[in-house]
């Protein structure tokens, strides 16, 4: 149901963009794309990775130039030929990746490239920027102080130090990619709250997210990509989730959790009460060869932290690992590498590939040793084993050589479970491994982890969305305060009841 959702405002358009193209060298990334905004309006713009979403709002923000195509912003045709001239016409862009200034006030942010001039030359006016601020957090009922430095907030308050940024700069047109893909579950309730307050007061909202729940929550309109062309636009009233799926992955995507044939062998891994120093206090639980085991628990419940004190990442201050019956001793990541345990962490980008470099070097790096390459390294060796893991699991991209930044969410995951491939592990963490990718990656995960499980490996699969847990999980163990207070299995659990289990002290 569309809980909010508001359908006046008028049919005033704010922006239209029309027959816009672009090619980057043989890709075409947009073909003669139309795509139009009123005013007063959410519209979400959706698609798989790689449809184009991204690109599109780059040439209305200025970044790209587009090959052809006009862009009109409140009837008046306007080209950009940098993101200045796009801020100056009231378009506002918030990235995923969070552009602020960490060392800096939540003041200094929002005035950042328009400082105030102090009274004495060469001088800044922070005083009157933090009063300003502050005056307009109150007028938009934003709970956040104006002198805080932004490295003491939670991400929830840097997505609203981005949307004050965007209203100090006069912007009428805010663009939000994947503004809840890094919040908890209360941070991107109070955001939806700001974005249908922005909304009534006749701000135009685009918002790009892979969540179609939300999507289909907050949208007053939806457009949806694929392959660089829009397949389908209009209200979102009468449309459902699975006919958006259908729109974006040109097919039914009825099975969207693979359906599980594995037989679940002996014990695999177990951990023996186990605590750590980041807050896990007597974790006890096993995996089976070829068993999928749930994590859930709200944000800060302590699922990563259970992966960290595993993964030797954290010093672990109490219990015993054993990996086929065998106990183990990990103090560091290299020896859970050695003993055959993967770690696939929540944050790929942060924490799991090195962006710049080729993806052959991700996929080897922590396998030169055991690939015979501890004192020189073979390119062409390297090539070929990254060229064969890569194609294994179907990875998408130009070349092995090709920078890890250079591919979909998906197939920097797909990255990921190579290397761990390679490692030839037989323990895998997996951390919200689709976090950020769009449905038909999603589902390409899901298959690969079925695939795993099917060789006998065991999978802890850590995620913050009950629905993928119940349609991928054999068991789900459920986390809160650090302490695990639940070991269900799938079929007998409901959500309601997980989430009851993670949320309510009196357990």
């Amino acid at each position: 149901m569309n809980h909010g959702r508001h359908d006046g405002g008028g049919e005033t358009v704010a922006l239209r963009m029309a027959g816009i193209s672009k090619r980057f060298g043989p890709v075409q990334a947009l073909s003669d794309v139309t795509f139009t905004a009123r005013k007063g309006t959410v519209h979400a713009l959706v698609g798989e990775n790689g449809a184009g979403k991204s690109t599109l709002m780059k040439v209305l923000a200025g970044v790209h130039q587009p090959d052809a195509g006009q862009v009109e912003i409140g009837g008046q045709e306007r080209v950009f030929a940098n993101p200045g001239e796009a801020i100056e016409a009231g378009i506002s862009m918030i990235y995923q990746e969070l552009d602020l200034a960490e060392d800096l006030t939540v003041a200094a942010n929002v005035f950042l490239g328009m400082e105030l001039r102090g009274r004495l030359p060469l001088t800044v006016d922070h005083g009157r920027m933090a009063d300003e601020t502050q005056a307009l957090a109150d007028r938009f009922n934003f709970q956040i102080d104006a002198a805080a430095t932004v490295s003491d907030l939670s991400t929830g308050d840097c997505q609203i130090v981005e949307v004050l940024k965007a209203l100090m700069r006069k912007a009428s047109i805010i663009v939000m990619d994947e503004p809840t893909s890094s919040l908890s579950e209360r941070e991107a309730t109070r955001l939806f709250e700001i974005v249908r307050d922005l909304r009534s007061r006749g701000y135009t909202i685009i918002y790009i997210s892979h969540r179609l729940e939300e999507i289909v929550d907050l949208a007053d309109d939806i457009s949806v990509l694929r392959d660089g062309n829009v397949v389908h636009t209009g209200s979102a009233a009468n449309l459902e989730i699975p006919q958006i799926v259908h729109y974006m992955v040109g097919r039914e995507l009825k099975d969207f959790y693979p359906a599980r044939q594995v037989e679940v062998g002996e014990v695999l891994f177990s951990a023996e009460h186990i605590g750590s120093a980041a807050g896990v206090e007597d974790i006890s639980f096993e995996v089976r060869r070829g068993e999928i085991v749930g994590m859930a628990g709200l944000v800060g419940a302590g699922r990563t932290e259970v992966a960290r004190a595993i993964f030797g990442v954290d010093k672990r201050t109490a219990g015993t690992l054993r990996l086929d019956g065998e106990t183990i001793s990990i103090a560091s990541p290299a020896d859970a590498i050695a003993n055959g345990i993967a770690y696939l962490t929540e944050d790929r980008k942060r924490t799991g590939l090195c962006l710049e470099l080729p993806c052959s070097w991700n996929v080897t790096l922590p396998n030169l040793c055991g690939i015979g390459m501890r004192h020189l390294i073979s390119p062409g060796r390297e090539m070929r084993i990254a060229r064969e893991y890569g194609s294994r699991i179907s990875v998408k991209w130009a070349s092995p050589t090709a920078p890890a930044d250079s591919l979909s969410g998906g197939n920097q995951q797909k990255v990921l479970i190579a290397r761990w491939l390679l490692a030839e592990s037989k323990f895998l963490i997996v951390d919200e491994p689709t976090r950020g990718i769009d449905v038909g990656a999603k589902k390409e995960i899901y298959t690969l982890l079925n695939a795993l499980a099917g060789q006998g490996k065991g999978i802890l699969f850590i995620s913050s969305e009950l629905p993928e847990l119940f349609g991928v999980t054999d068991r789900i163990l459920v986390m809160r305060r650090g302490r695990l207070v639940g070991n269900l299995k799938t079929k007998d659990a409901s959500p309601d009841y997980v989430m009851h289990l993670a949320a309510v002290e009196d357990n």
